[in-house]
């Protein structure tokens, strides 16, 4: 199989179910940050990081997958003459959220209360994913958008939306473990 297809050559990209639409059409734009994202998660992952955080953010870029595949799909396409499902890989689901929320709250509970917004930095990893909570909301907006336009499994607008809480909440966290100063916002005062 070759990379290149030369397809594109023109400005155009296929959608799974051969549709073929520009390549800055909204739907390229959601699934392409969701590609981002599982990127900068990547280089997260990468990072020297209890191995509990590691399997997590594995899973998250499995999901991530599943999630821009939805996203790639056209929707009068979706079902097959057959009447089954063009998609055959399992979809997002409740458990895959459950997981998401409760990372969050063990995480959490292991954290000083937030006072204050915090800025991001104070270690490089802990900035990869500040790094990654903001394209992550950026995919989440954009996919809030093409849900307008052509409605889609509202699983993806949810699962995006407490990624980026679990991503913010894995920046804390990490800032806590390897002792990084957690910088709060606390605006002047005129």
């Amino acid at each position: 199989m070759k990379v290149y297809t030369k397809t594109g050559d023109k400005g155009t990209t296929a959608l799974f179910g051969g549709t073929r639409v520009p390549k800055h059409h909204i739907r390229i734009e959601s699934y392409g940050t969701v590609d981002e994202l599982n990127s900068h998660i990547g280089l997260i992952r990468d990072q020297d990081m209890n191995p509990l955080y590691k399997k997590v953010l594995e899973r998250i870029q499995d999901r991530l997958f599943t999630l821009g595949a939805i996203l790639a799909t056209d929707p009068e396409k979706s079902i097959l003459k057959n009447g089954k499902e063009r998609l055959n890989i399992p979809k997002i689901t409740e458990a895959d959220i459950q997981l998401l929320e409760n990372e969050i709250d063990l995480m959490d509970s292991q954290l000083p209360p937030m006072t204050h917004f915090v800025l991001p930095g104070g270690h490089t990893t802990v900035s990869y994913c500040h790094i990654a909570r903001c394209v992550c909301r950026r995919a989440e907006r954009l996919s809030v958008h093409l849900h307008e336009l052509e409605p889609t499994d509202e699983m993806v607008l949810t699962y995006l939306n407490r990624l980026s809480d679990y991503l913010f909440v894995l920046a804390r966290k990490l800032s806590h473990d390897l002792q990084a100063d957690e910088v709060k916002w606390i605006p002047e005062k005129y």
